[in-house]
């Protein structure tokens, strides 16, 4: 069975959230099933490292999970308007596969929360699609025939999936913010499948 590669990075579990939203709408696509992955934590203190398995949730992503598998949706929260150090770093150290080419003509699509509607949620997933670009990805969004796009009052946007949240209270996804995840899975599960053949 074919894979999609779900890797996000969630200090919070608000982004992990969305990530099992996306998987199930991955799942839904038949012949297709979802890899979830995360990154670590980077640490101020340079002489501190963590430990090469989790304590809990998924595995820490690899290389070989990017080559593996068939399309890529990243997810990570907004920091700033950019995407955070940690998947940054995790970015960073793809060139290998940006040197061989393996990721070439394989669809991505990318995903977010930030604390407020305005918070930076489409400057991050722009951010977040620029290296995809780089490694010949094709791009994945989400299309206004997804008509959540034009009636949401929260997250959602044309570039990928976002929600509004917060690290101070537990916000639940609104019924937008999760048929667009669901949504966004499918559809690059489904190109994924188109593209295989």
């Amino acid at each position: 069975m074919s894979e999609i590669l779900v890797l996000y990075y969630s200090p919070g579990g608000t982004i992990a959230e969305m990530a099992n939203i996306i998987a199930r709408g991955i799942e839904e696509v038949e012949g297709l099933q979802a890899r979830i992955r995360t990154v670590p934590s980077v640490s101020a203190n340079t002489e501190q490292s963590e430990n090469t398995i989790p304590d809990n949730g998924p595995l820490y992503a690899t290389l070989k999970d990017l080559e593996e598998c068939e399309g890529l949706a990243l997810g990570c929260p907004t920091h700033f308007g950019n995407m955070p150090a940690a998947m940054k770093y995790f970015i960073d150290s793809t060139s290998p596969l940006w040197m061989s080419g393996k990721l070439v003509d394989k669809p991505a699509a990318v995903f977010t929360g930030s604390m407020s509607l305005h918070g930076g949620q489409e400057s991050t997933l722009l951010t977040m699609i620029l290296p995809l670009l780089h490694h010949g990805m094709l791009i994945t969004g989400l299309p206004y025939s997804q008509t959540e796009l034009l009636s949401t009052k929260t997250g959602g946007t044309p570039y990928g999936a976002s929600r509004v949240t917060s690290d101070t209270e537990a916000n639940i996804l609104s019924d937008e913010e999760r048929t667009l995840c669901l949504a966004l899975g499918r559809r690059l599960a489904n190109i994924a499948k188109k593209l295989k053949g």
